[in-house]
């Protein structure tokens, strides 16, 4: 069964275009023109596995629409791909801080829209056929095929970008990753993606983390590595 794109957004022609090329590619689409639109396509099934996020609605943001997802259990993991014309650094890093799994700036062709919407979709749809070990560190616990996660037993509500970036922290728990290993990771290499972007999305899954945020290290003039501290590991 093929993928269903939603698409959201405002502007009728470019939105008709969008969806014409990607049937063509042989996906399903479904079309929002706002925010309220786009949060009941969302959650009607069966769901998008993917939705191309207009940034400027007429009664929201793409933003705030993206948090929401996020915010919400059964929407938490749809991948989503923010597609605007704010191209600023500070525009793509608070959408990928805000869960965006990538970042398209218009005008942009159709064919690269396509290779992203393919790429986003290899990276999210993981294989299910063998289901995957808890990862461990300390009093911090996560669990790749449930997409959840705990601190001292508290369960931890991470945007789909942190989770990605706490998996690969733990799947190489004690070794150094850097800024550009981390982005080839965690965001794959078709993300318009800066150093800024890494730090920013670090700094906010250290302060979800709590206690276990102390575990995520700063390599200074490296990058960054997950270990568990000395005085947690002498514990008996």
């Amino acid at each position: 069964m093929s993928e269903v794109i939603l698409i959201v957004e405002d502007e009728p022609d470019l939105a008709r275009t969008v969806a014409y090329n990607l049937k063509k590619e042989g996906f399903q689409t479904r079309l929002a023109g706002d925010g309220l639109a786009a949060w009941k396509q969302a959650t009607l099934m069966p769901q998008p596995d993917l939705i191309l996020l207009d940034w400027m609605l007429p009664d929201t943001t793409g933003i705030a629409v993206c948090k929401r997802l996020r915010a919400h259990e059964p929407t938490r993991n749809i991948p989503v791909i923010m597609v605007t014309a704010r191209g600023e650094e500070e525009d793509r890093v608070a959408g990928f801080s805000a869960g965006t799994d990538d970042y398209i700036t218009k005008p942009f062709s159709v064919r690269e829209l396509v290779l992203r919407v393919r790429a986003v979709l290899r990276r999210t749809q993981a294989p299910k056929e063998q289901k995957r070990l808890q990862l461990r560190c300390g009093v911090l616990v996560l669990d790749p095929d449930a997409c959840r996660v705990w601190v001292e037993q508290e369960e931890v509500i991470l945007t789909a970008m942190e989770f990605r970036l706490l998996e690969t922290f733990l799947e190489r728990k004690d070794r150094v990753q850097s800024r550009v290993q981390l982005i080839d990771l965690a965001w794959g290499t078709d993300g318009d993606v800066t150093d800024r972007t890494v730090d920013v999305n670090i700094k906010r899954l250290r302060k979800k983390l709590g206690v276990a945020g102390a575990y995520i290290e700063t390599v200074w003039g490296m990058g960054y590595r997950l270990t568990l501290p000395e005085k947690e590991g002498s514990k008996p």
